[in-house]
């Protein structure tokens, strides 16, 4: 294996639901491995001086829904402009990611469905009952990843993440880092591929 590329996102972010699949296909294609760091964005935004979406001046937040189509469109993915449940605290999923690749396991598919749940299927991923469904459905021992999400060390790891992409000088989500280059948004995966290859 490759060095690993590092995938700075968060369960929330549009962005990373557009291009999560292609990713994961970019990164198994080349036989590399993927560390999952999710992070607290909003700790990020503040550093960076950015404004929550619904903040921006509205020029800005036409403009991200006429792009948020446009991707859609190109990844052949569904995608509601306007989620029932958005914003929402995408921290337990965010956690749950963690927790899953701390027990060895592959995070892709969890990820894939929080992703889905938000932007495709109306639902809140804030609800624990919605991220235990999901884990059950994969055949994971939700209660055990929860509970394992829920605790102290899993949330050093998660404000660690964000410490290191603050460090690292990202400018959001998704990022994906490979041999310390940063390819920032799912938009520039090709030049990831490009980089890989």
């Amino acid at each position: 294996m490759q060095t690993a590329i590092e995938y700075y996102f968060t369960c929330l972010s549009p962005y990373a639901y557009l291009g999560h699949h292609t990713f994961t296909a970019i990164a198994a294609e080349h036989h590399t491995a993927i560390e999952y760091k999710p992070i607290k964005l909003g700790k990020l935004f503040a550093v960076l001086g950015v404004l929550p979406v619904k903040q921006r001046p509205q020029v800005r937040q036409d403009y991200r829904l006429i792009e948020l189509a446009r991707w859609s469109k190109k990844r052949q993915l569904p995608l509601n402009l306007h989620p029932a449940f958005f914003p929402a605290d995408p921290s337990l999923a965010d956690k749950c990611t963690i927790a899953l690749q701390q027990l060895g396991q592959d995070p892709a598919e969890f990820v894939a469905q929080m992703l889905a749940a938000c932007w495709a299927k109306e639902q809140n991923i804030a609800d624990v009952a919605l991220i235990g469904q999901i884990l059950t459905s994969l055949q994971l021992d939700a209660n055990k990843i929860i509970a394992q999400a829920s605790s102290d060390e899993i949330e050093t790891i998660y404000e660690a993440n964000t410490a290191t992409a603050i460090e690292k000088g990202l400018l959001g989500v998704p990022t994906y880092v490979y041999q310390s280059e940063p390819f920032w948004g799912q938009d520039r995966l090709e030049l990831l591929a490009d980089k890989l290859a």
